[in-house]
């Protein structure tokens, strides 16, 4: 396994070669794509991606937390968060089967 990081501009350059769109329209249609992922769980809280998987926003009470280091009780705010589900087929390809 490869400990390189995916980027926009790597998946971009992929789209470039494999489609022939130029560089600048294959970046364009990288971002577009990022934000209608993004916008979908903005304004849906729920992304479902066939053959992929689930995002979905998710709300965190309030809580109390403890630093490690001191022992000090610290309040924790109640925030959002993204979960990621994979989907069975996903878990089946990389499981190998």
């Amino acid at each position: 396994m490869s400990d390189k990081t995916l980027t926009r501009a790597d998946i971009a350059d992929t789209v470039y070669k494999e489609v022939g769109l130029s560089r600048v329209e294959s970046a364009d249609l990288v971002d577009d794509v990022f934000d209608l992922m993004t916008d979908g769980l903005v304004d849906d809280g729920v992304l479902k991606l066939s053959s992929f998987g689930t995002f979905q926003v998710r709300q965190k009470k309030a809580r109390v937390g403890r630093n490690p280091k001191t022992g000090v009780e610290v309040t924790i705010t109640p925030r959002s968060v993204v979960t990621y589900k994979a989907s069975h087929i996903l878990k089946d390809k990389v499981n190998g089967e």
